[in-house]
């Protein structure tokens, strides 16, 4: 099936999450993602969650409907193999995207020589060139900090790699804007995108750096109170979990006419001069206001309650674990079109997920298999390069290349 950006194509040489995200993304909405891996698998080959035969589900999530070709990229040979690939001709070709470190034949002095008009993306650790991951990057941005109780004292790290999750996104976003940019002028670029960048900008425009500057204050970490509004987690009397909030008047409405709250609301609003249909004072009043949430849901079974917040529209969620969402969670199912039962190659059958965007003129993609390491190398050497069997095989036998 073809996709919004069929006949785009997009070489990738990458590991972990940020580049490869942004080029299984970009794969699900049609283009052609061609990995240049090395021969024997890349950094994260055999990265955590594997399967019990070491085949890692991690890789083979970020790397779905892609092709792959396996160079000896430690040669001068595999090396101007691989730059050959990235600079092949065509309209839509000459993308390249890269978290690794881009020196010798891969850099982009270098590539330009053979191609002017030859888009780049190089993500990178921090704007001065040093390494940086996620996890030092978030350590570094104040989220540990206001994570969990204030009681406990210590910094708390979310196991969610967010900014090279976003930083997908913004690479994703970038290589489109880039091409965009060549289509009506021609010019190639070299775009560099920071990952702490990332992070800092996402941090600074939620306002996270002006509360520091302009109200001279310290946020305090509330464990899952959710800051400036009404929301919090509640357990129900057979012990099920869920989280409730109420952000909007219209949200806070529901809410006191699902629990029945309007008196004894009134009541609070009445002692402490407030009114709670006010963000902020829902906020400053959140001690008085939670237990009456609170003894209601515990007053009830987890299915009444949910009974009860849906006929109202309240804004809820359950708390649930991986095994749980796969059991119990239409939204994480076939019944949602964005997920399909693929067969891995060297995996198995599994659900996964395609691109959670629809587009009304454009088809949506198959979640598409994880490619076998190598899998496309003479496909693509013949495709691209031209290269006869014979010259495929010489290749291979010199090391060059793996299948």
């Amino acid at each position: 099936m073809k996709g919004i950006l069929d006949g785009l194509r997009i070489v990738e040489a990458a590991a972990f999450v940020a580049a490869p995200m942004a080029g299984v993304t970009l794969a699900q909405m049609g283009a052609d993602v061609i990995r240049i891996d090395p021969i024997g698998g890349g950094l994260d080959y055999r990265r955590w969650p594997v399967t019990a035969d070491g085949a890692s589900l991690y890789w083979s999530g970020l790397n779905k409907g892609k092709r792959s070709i396996a160079v000896n990229l430690h040669s001068i040979e595999g090396q101007e193999l691989a730059r050959s690939l990235i600079v092949a001709p065509g309209t839509d070709a000459g993308i390249f995207v890269t978290n690794l470190s881009a020196s010798g034949p891969m850099s982009y002095a270098s590539l330009i020589e053979k191609r002017p008009d030859l888009i780049m993306v190089h993500i990178t650790g921090s704007p001065d060139g040093a390494i940086a991951v996620d996890y030092t990057v978030n350590s570094a941005v104040g989220f540990p900090a206001v994570t969990g109780r204030a009681l406990d004292g210590e910094p708390i790290n979310h196991v969610l790699p967010a900014w090279d999750s976003v930083c997908a996104m913004v690479t994703t976003t970038a290589i489109l804007a880039a091409e965009r940019h060549r289509r009506i002028t021609g010019q190639g670029q070299y775009v560099r995108i920071a990952l702490s960048d990332v992070a800092m900008a996402v941090v600074g425009n939620l306002g996270y750096l002006a509360e520091v500057e302009i109200n001279s204050t310290e946020r305090k970490a509330h464990g899952n109170d959710v800051y400036g509004t009404f929301g919090r987690d509640f357990i129900a009397r057979d012990g099920r979990r869920l989280m409730i909030l109420a952000i909007t008047p219209r949200q806070w409405k529901s809410l006191l006419a699902a629990m029945d709250l309007r008196k004894a609301v009134q009541a609070i609003e009445s002692t402490l001069g407030i009114d709670c249909f006010q963000e902020a004072d829902r906020w400053g009043a959140r001690e008085s206001l939670f237990p009456l949430v609170e003894n209601w849901v515990l007053s009830r079974d987890f299915d009444e309650v949910r009974s009860k917040l849906d006929d109202h529209h309240v804004l809820w969620g359950p708390y649930q674990t991986f095994t749980e969402l796969v059991a119990n969670d239409k939204r994480c199912s076939v019944a949602n079109p964005m997920f399909e039962e693929v067969d891995h190659p060297g995996i198995g059958k599994y659900l996964t997920p395609g691109l959670p965007i629809e587009f009304s003129q454009a088809q949506r993609v198959p979640a598409g298999s994880t490619p076998r390491l190598g899998e496309h190398t003479e496909e693509i050497l013949s495709e691209l390069l031209d290269f006869d069997q014979l010259s495929i095989e010489a290749l291979r036998k010199k090391g060059l290349v793996g299948s």
